[in-house]
């Protein structure tokens, strides 16, 4: 049985959904003004993998993933480059998509745009003005009453008295509390035509956190399963989307709160306002997409993920461990769910999604592989797939040589040359060779049917 840390419960919880066979879940999306960093590639191969885990347990899923495609940042650097705003979303879009894909996520089954959803988050901000939820502040901004909202804080665990002594929300005149948030921003003089769209309350455009809510409730309806995104998003974004919905609908939003950790970088969280981000297609000038991957998810989704190139080149070494076990198996193969490796494999994934312990039962299978045992290697393979690991062939990875690295063809001509040594007795040269190969991160196994080789 499938259990999920659900943050608003503060544990592991059972997942029991609306539907029996049939489950909903919205993950908050990237903002799309810049190429997407290792935090926004954490956020979509950790939701790809648990959207692959629900359907390989039988699960009918409903995946959305929502673009933020009008915010400030975006008005600000369109204004910058001299372009629309569509032609900048639209540019990093495509970006965003040949990353996700590079990286082995596959596409959601919906992923809305902000601006296709104006109506709805209209119609959502009315509902809350006649509940007496919202209200229109001085400057003609549209405002959430915070404190009208019972229960605000249950999802961050924040009351609203440490909330108002951390003095963390700006006040803006005309509020009626310095906690209330921006529903609809009444249009700017300099602000064009391109972001301002009519509304009751005259021209404008909508605050960042009514689009979820009113995107969440349109595509998935009012009460849904799961909805995830990383930790950064639980307060204030999170907590304000259960204050909307939930006051607008008068129902349960959402029933299980999922937060990835953050990717950090010399203990600090990534992040662009840090400049201490790294850019997904950087980093796969330098690393294979599937090394990326892995790297993500080795660690717990929940577990903060320390960036390194040491680290990376650790989960190269490791994955190429994996795929040195997997020589001759090909094509497709199913998982064989009876088989030992397999249950402790479910298990792991059953666990909230453990993919550390998942990761070991393949290293476990590798091992058993690697000595012998080589009816493992299709399994070791299908349980990869449910990763979205391992299903390359085998030789085309091990033959794809690390930044500065020896190729396949180049290792084999200096293993052959050992041997000549060792035929030899030219013992200096042989040991000249393995240490060279060594320094390399190239292992020599000596054996009776000759040597073998593998990466780190």
């Amino acid at each position: 049985m499938l259990k999920i840390y659900n943050t608003l419960a503060r544990e592991k919880q059972e997942f029991v959904p609306i539907n029996p066979r049939r489950v909903s879940m919205y993950v908050c999306g990237m903002t799309v003004y810049d190429f997407c960093h290792l935090g926004h590639a954490r956020v979509m191969v950790v939701f790809d993998l648990v959207a692959r885990w629900l359907r390989a347990s039988g699960y009918e899923l409903t995946y959305v993933r929502n673009i933020t495609d009008i915010d400030d940042k975006i008005i600000r650097r369109a204004q910058e480059n001299g372009e629309t705003i569509r032609q900048l979303t639209d540019r990093f879009i495509a970006a965003m998509n040949e990353d996700a894909a590079a990286l082995g996520v596959l596409p959601p089954d919906a992923e809305p745009r902000a601006t296709d959803h104006v109506g709805q988050m209209l119609k959502m901000i009315g509902a809350l003005e006649k509940k007496g939820y919202a209200y229109v502040a001085e400057n003609g901004d549209v405002c959430y009453s915070v404190r009208k909202f019972v229960g605000y804080g249950k999802l961050s665990g924040k009351s609203l008295e440490d909330l108002r002594a951390g003095e963390r929300v700006d006040v803006m005149a005309g509020k009626q509390d310095p906690l209330d948030f921006v529903l609809w921003k009444h249009a700017r003089e300099d602000e064009s035509a391109e972001v301002q769209w009519e509304s009751p309350w005259g021209s404008g455009r909508p605050g960042w956190h009514i689009e979820c809510s009113a995107m969440g409730s349109e595509l998935l309806g009012r009460h849904f399963d799961i909805h995830g995104g990383g930790q950064d998003l639980q307060f204030p974004h999170h907590e304000n989307e259960i204050a909307q919905s939930e006051g607008a609908h008068q129902c349960q939003y959402v029933n299980y709160w999922m937060h990835n950790g953050f990717v950090r970088v010399d203990d600090e969280k990534m992040s662009k306002s840090l400049g201490n981000f790294f850019t997904i297609r950087v980093v796969l000038e330098k690393y294979d997409p599937e090394v990326v991957r892995f790297f993500i998810l080795r660690a717990h989704y929940r577990s903060a993920l320390n960036y390194s190139d040491v680290h990376l080149d650790d989960a190269r070494q490791a994955l190429t461990r994996l795929y040195t076990a997997l020589k001759g198996v090909v094509g497709v193969v199913e998982v064989d769910w009876e088989e030992p490796h397999a249950v402790r494999f479910k298990a792991a994934l059953d666990d909230d999604f453990g993919t550390p312990e998942a990761m070991a039962v393949l290293f476990d299978l590798a091992s058993l592989v690697n000595r012998g045992n080589a009816e493992l290697g299709p399994q070791l393979k299908a349980l990869g797939g449910v990763l979205g690991l391992l299903q390359r062939d085998p030789q085309g990875f091990l033959q794809a040589a690390p930044e500065g690295g020896l190729s396949n063809e180049e290792i084999e001509v200096k293993v052959g040359a050992r041997s000549t040594a060792k035929q030899a007795k030219n013992f200096a040269e042989s040991d000249r060779i393995r240490d060279e190969l060594k320094a390399a991160g190239i292992v020599l196994e000596d054996g009776p049917q000759g040597t073998t080789w593998r990466r780190g």
